[in-house]
């Protein structure tokens, strides 16, 4: 094999690589999905789990009085929510075919204007009611996930049980301190960003769902827990969960009320992303707006709705792996925003 054979090779290999992993993740996204949630949810929990620590609190307490906390949380989100899941997804054909109307009276206001367009064409290229197909689908792929809460859970206690041991495991396995190092990195990151990620997205579903309360806006707990889940993705997350709202408002309340329902979204959004988060995370996370876009589709591709939500989680995880290898810096530098580029070279 000659010289220029050779680094040709290699990216083939790689590169099937990748495809086989990338098709085995998919196969079995019902089984990784579960395991994948544990691991999100241990993430958040572990300050919390480290804050006990520090209060001398002995492990195995600490980690009851977390699951209990989760358990909790998870059964009340269950009683109020779950009941609205199902009534909404039994009310989707009435707001559907409502949707449809105004679609229809739009079509024929511009065909009145002189700008003939075919009625099935308009259709097929304009269907607001697939907006509320999908986020009733979407909802149902969350309830099915939630199904297995009892192998979550068993997970979750045994990712904390493991917390602690798990870099003094890895450093005798390296026989160094540079995969400690690694992993402490990669730790304080990930921490560090559910963490704030988190409060910042609880309060944003909170005032999102007073909002909408006060407007009237049916089913404002399912929306203000679409804009707590979307808000972990950066950029689009909070378009997507502005859509199906505003979409409601307008099949039940009018325009005006629609245009209230977008304004408190943009004004959250802007005062949460704008001024309280980058206070509380500094620089952020140094990925590109097009990786954040990508890994959105990818992920989502892969895992489904679930995928979207830890997107940005993950493509974090490869991008710190990536940066630990010197033969792999440089695709954890093409990841990165080039503004931080900038702020170096400065």
């Amino acid at each position: 094999m000659t010289t220029q054979q050779a680094p040709i090779a290699k990216f083939l290999i790689v590169f099937a690589a990748f495809v086989i992993v990338v098709s085995g993740l998919k196969m079995a996204s019902s089984l990784v999905v579960p395991f994948l949630l544990a691991v999100f949810i241990a993430m958040i929990v572990s300050p919390l789990l480290a804050w006990l620590k520090s209060r001398r609190v002995p492990g195995g307490i600490a980690i009851v009085l977390i699951i209990s906390l989760i358990l909790s949380i998870g059964l009340l989100l269950g009683a109020v929510i779950g009941a609205s899941v199902d009534s909404f997804r039994q009310d989707i054909p009435v707001y559907s075919a409502k949707l449809s109307l105004i679609s229809e009276s739009i079509q024929q206001s511009i065909a009145q204007s002189g700008i003939a367009i075919d009625a099935e064409q308009w259709q097929n290229s304009f269907d607001p009611s697939a907006v509320m197909r999908w986020v009733g689908s979407t909802l149902a792929s969350f309830g099915s996930v939630m199904t297995n809460s009892v192998l979550i859970l068993l997970t979750v206690i045994f990712i904390l049980a493991e917390n602690t041991r798990f870099g003094d495991k890895l450093r005798m396995a390296r026989g160094d301190k540079s995969s400690q190092a690694w992993l402490a990195e990669l730790s304080t990151s990930i921490h560090g960003y559910l963490a704030i990620k988190s409060a910042i997205s609880a309060v944003t579903g909170l005032l999102i769902y007073i909002w909408l309360t006060f407007l009237g806006v049916d089913y404002a707990v399912l929306w203000g827990l679409l804009a707590f889940l979307l808000n972990f993705v950066p950029t689009v997350g909070s378009f997507i969960a502005a859509v199906p709202a505003v979409l409601l408002a307008l099949v039940q309340l009018g325009a005006g009320s629609a245009g209230l329902t977008l304004l408190g979204f943009v004004v959250v959004n802007f005062l949460m992303g704008s001024a309280v988060e980058p206070r509380w995370m500094g620089k952020g996370l140094n990925l590109s707006p097009l990786v954040v876009f990508v890994s959105l589709v990818f992920w989502g591709w892969i895992l489904g709705p679930v995928g979207m939500l830890l997107s940005i989680p993950l493509t974090i995880i490869v991008k710190i792996a990536l940066a630990a290898n010197e033969d792999t810096q440089w695709i954890s530098v093409m990841l990165g925003d080039s503004a931080s580029l900038l702020d170096n070279k400065s």
